[in-house]
């Protein structure tokens, strides 16, 4: 019915935010069309994409993730860590270490607490996988690129300064690039030193956005295979920094900060618009 409780908690990792959503606790069903207007920063609550508690498929708890568009994505690092401070704060566990198990991949999040709330996630995010794909032609302009997966697809170009890149432009040409048929997630890379990159963001099915925790992991695995970095390094976005560690086995771990921005009920209005039982 429409009076039904529709509970949803909006958090951010260094201003890439996300809803997340039990289905078990909403009235409607969440559906490409839901999510698109449960994203929209005018008509609906707004958010870089939406977080849905899943069958754990052997890990501990199941994850799927959602872009803004209404596409599922197969991974999210920032997704990762605002869902294991959802699972920790809001009565899912009351355990500091648990895996998730994601359509990209199963993952294992350590959580660090200050002043009585999960502050700080490590997350293992799996090894990098590199395809042959080397360069690229846009508007008659060749880029040099570097394509991997994190369970989710990147492309990163590396440039000698992020100040002559119009994102805005070549970010969706890239996206939709016909070497991509299933689309994927741009970086354009700075390298500030051995151990600091700077990096812009464009992603598949959301767009620019202020911060990225699998395209940071994929940036710092590219950088490294070129021998630009060392294995410990620190990537900086618009949002924010991370911390990357590549092991010797290549292994990537991420280290970051995340924020609850809200929690609350959705409206009777919107409730309609989204069907609700």
């Amino acid at each position: 019915m429409i009076g039904a409780v529709a509970h949803y908690v909006k958090s951010h990792g260094l201003g890439n935010d996300y809803i997340v959503i039990d289905p078990a606790n909403v009235p409607f069903s969440v559906t490409p069309e839901a999510i698109r207007l449960i994203c929209d920063r005018h008509r609906g609550v707004g958010s870089d994409g939406i977080l849905l508690v899943s069958p754990g498929d052997g890990a501990d708890f199941g994850l799927r993730i959602f872009n803004p568009d209404g596409s599922e994505a197969e991974k999210s690092g920032n997704g990762a860590r605002i869902f294991a401070k959802f699972l920790r704060e809001h009565g899912y566990t009351d355990q500091d270490r648990f895996t998730l198990h994601t359509p990209g991949g199963r993952v294992t999040c350590v959580l660090e607490h200050e002043e009585g709330r999960v502050a700080q996630i490590t997350v293992d995010m799996g090894k990098a996988r590199f395809d042959p794909l080397d360069a690229i032609e846009v508007d008659g302009q060749r880029f040099e690129v570097t394509s991997v997966s994190m369970g989710n697809p990147h492309c990163v170009v590396i440039v000698p300064d992020l100040a002559g890149i119009d994102l805005h432009a070549l970010g969706p040409k890239i996206e939709r690039h016909l070497t991509f048929p299933k689309r994927t997630n741009v970086q354009f890379a700075q390298i500030v030193s051995r151990t600091k990159v700077r990096i812009l963001i464009w992603e598949r099915g959301a767009g620019y956005t202020l911060a990225s925790g699998s395209s940071s992991c994929a940036v710092a695995a590219a950088c490294h295979q070129k021998g630009l970095v060392d294995r410990d390094l620190t990537v900086s976005m618009p949002g924010g920094e991370l911390r990357i560690t590549i092991a010797d086995d290549g292994e990537i771990r991420m280290h970051g900060p995340v924020e609850e921005i809200c929690e609350g009920d959705l409206s009777p209005d919107l409730l309609r618009r989204l069907g609700a039982r």
